[in-house]
């Protein structure tokens, strides 16, 4: 469950109302457009009734709160797209079990005022503008970023590849050159490079692999670890230990080759999500030539404009603690990041590494 979804949704329903589909703590939803049967015991009338096909059924209450099937389906459609794929089985309990603690959450914050306080009153309507700010852009992407143009993207791309030699390469950390050397004896005696990096290397990824890196470009690894694996032949072992920021490095050379292009299923998310992005800004810019767009000081007072650069007083004459020239704003009004992997998404922050050749650009 996505957090992001749930805080949203809480914040909302808090300002909102009392359920995720009710005004009234208790409340009903209209009723379908089905006949409704009379029940002939108390317990029955407290049993949910059974939907008509295309209707929407209550899938649980909460303190005599219904909780219907489309909330459930407005939670589902927050989810990340690899989520939404999980079989209904699977994922309808998961989204219950969600919604009914949301329901409970909310009800006893109702129950001290919170919907009261100004500050949340503030945050429910940021998170309404923000999924609406969601909303009007997934419509406008959709309608921009068809298949047919991240295809000619595609092919406009691929004329500007240029092929890079590749390495398929193992390794073996560890902490000191003495270990390293007498890992390289081990292996000129005949020793399995694999074994050998499964019971000795310090990067924990190693240990399941065998040390296997797969094919990575010399740009992908850090200058020491690269001059010494691009200098070996397929079937090559390091004669002497290489030193980096990650320790001292065994490496084996299984294998080089040109690098291929990627498919176009391959590259597809990434360009689509780039096409995003562009039109994304592009829209805000638009917008921005439209609108009459004012800042202000945190104090509420306008800016002043700086001071002339031709007309600054010598250096020497400047007070000790010159005042910094008030807030502006550069450029055009940028939206904040947007969540569930719409435009404006940041990209993943790299952690530490964890073995020489990075994919994150170590060492540059």
């Amino acid at each position: 469950m996505a957090a992001r979804a749930i805080a949203v949704a809480l914040v909302v329903a808090l300002a909102a109302g009392p359920s995720l589909a009710q005004s009234q703590s208790g409340g009903q939803k209209p009723a379908p457009q089905t006949p409704a049967k009379k029940d002939k015991s108390a317990a029955a009338a407290k049993e949910a009734p059974k939907a008509e096909p295309g209707a929407d059924a209550v899938v649980a209450r909460v303190n005599g709160t219904p909780i219907y099937r489309s909330d459930l389906e407005v939670l589902r459609s927050t989810l990340p797209p690899q989520a939404q794929q999980e079989p209904p089985e699977k994922l309808y309990p998961q989204l219950l079990q969600q919604v009914v603690a949301l329901q409970l959450v909310l009800q006893s914050a109702r129950k001290e005022k919170l919907t009261d306080e100004p500050r949340i009153k503030k945050l429910a309507a940021l998170a309404e503008e923000q999924i609406i700010q969601d909303a009007y852009f997934n419509d406008v992407i959709r309608k921009e970023v068809t298949e047919a143009k991240v295809r000619a993207r595609y092919d406009q791309a691929i004329k500007s590849m240029t092929p890079q030699e590749e390495v398929h390469a193992r390794q073996i950390v560890v902490a000191t050159e003495d270990e390293a050397k007498q890992i390289i004896d081990q292996l000129k005696k005949g020793a399995d490079f694999a074994k050998l990096a499964a019971d000795k290397t310090t990067e924990p990824a190693g240990k399941a692999s065998g040390g296997d890196l797969g094919y990575f470009t010399a740009q992908d690894m850090v200058p020491e670890f690269a001059k010494a694996a691009f200098a070996l032949k397929p079937g090559e072992i390091s004669p002497t230990p290489v030193k980096t920021q990650f320790g001292w490095h065994v490496i084996k050379v299984e294998d080089r080759r040109q690098s291929k292009p990627p498919t176009f299923e391959e590259a597809a998310p990434k360009l689509a999500r780039d096409m995003a992005q562009e039109i994304y800004k592009t829209k805000v810019e638009d917008l921005a030539k439209q609108a009459k767009v004012e800042v202000f000081n945190p104090d509420g007072s306008k800016p002043q404009p700086p001071p002339s650069t031709s007309a600054a007083p010598p250096a020497q004459a400047a007070p000790a603690q010159a005042a910094a020239p008030p807030p502006e704003m550069s450029g055009q009004p940028q939206l904040m990041p947007m969540q569930n992997g719409t435009p404006g998404e940041p990209p993943p922050s790299n952690g530490p590494p964890t073995m020489a050749p990075a994919t994150q650009n170590l060492g540059k």
